[in-house]
């Protein structure tokens, strides 16, 4: 590859970002004029939180059991098995439920928020509403961002929830530790501010603001084609993970 078609992805790149920066200042400034659409939010955290929920609760249910078979494995290596309780819990509410909470919101929800909008702009309904003197930002963008903003630590949380309830169904149930020592021990090294907070508030929130940003952004502004809108699904997805996994990244680096 030369320089030059080198160059222009990375200036393309960096134009798309000014650009969603620009966007989400926009949003932002149309908070106050769609509080008169709160009906409309409340629909759109059914759809991406409450429809999110069944595929948040089998994976983090399996996420905690095989991350409790593993640890088991590797703690009984140094005779430390009864600190299953603890890993399990640390690694679930520090990284693992925050990170594929968010993975999975971006493959389901985000995806269909993007859909959803660029088909909107496909067929002229963006257009009819600013004929008809309705804010699509304001009626359209809004609440999804809103909605996905609200969402995601709820879902985190029933994540985790259902991964410490894997690891402990593994780890308590199947491999014989005692079911006192599994809690004891992940009740007494968990720190709810450091671990808890951080996790499921903090990191849900900043990943729950990038998401929805993304999949509104490319929806709202992708060509009124079917191609188009095939494309910006596709980014959606992909700018959601590298997105997710780069911020995890530097959160985790001022957490610590």
């Amino acid at each position: 590859m030369s320089a030059q078609p080198r160059r222009n992805v990375v200036t393309n790149a960096l134009a798309q970002i000014g650009e969603a920066g620009l966007f989400l200042l926009t949003l932002l400034a149309a908070v106050p004029r769609s509080l008169r659409h709160v009906r409309e939010t409340v629909r759109q955290l059914w759809f991406v939180g409450a429809m999110s929920l069944t595929i948040i609760m089998v994976c983090g249910l399996f996420v905690g059991m095989v991350l409790g078979l593993q640890l088991y494995y590797v703690l009984s290596i140094f005779g430390g098995t009864a600190a299953s309780g603890t890993v399990v819990a640390i690694a679930i509410y520090r990284e693992l439920g925050p990170v594929v909470t968010a993975l999975l919101f971006a493959g389901r929800a985000g995806t269909s928020v993007t859909a959803e909008i660029g088909l909107m702009r496909a067929t002229d309904q963006l257009a009819a509403m600013e004929m008809m003197a309705v804010d699509p930002i304001a009626y359209v963008a809004v609440p999804r961002y809103l909605a996905g903003l609200i969402a995601m630590p709820l879902l985190c949380a029933v994540f985790c929830a259902l991964g410490i309830f894997g690891g402990h169904l593994v780890g308590v149930t199947w491999l014989g530790i005692d079911n006192g020592t599994f809690w004891s021990n992940m009740t007494a090294t968990v720190d709810v501010w450091k671990d808890v907070v951080n996790g499921i508030l903090v990191k849900s929130l900043a990943f729950g603001a990038v998401v929805s940003l993304i999949a509104v952004y490319q929806g709202y502004t992708t060509p009124p084609t079917s191609e188009g809108v095939a494309y910006a699904t596709t980014r959606t997805v992909v700018a959601s993970s590298i997105a997710i996994l780069a911020l995890d990244f530097v959160l985790t680096a001022f957490l610590m």
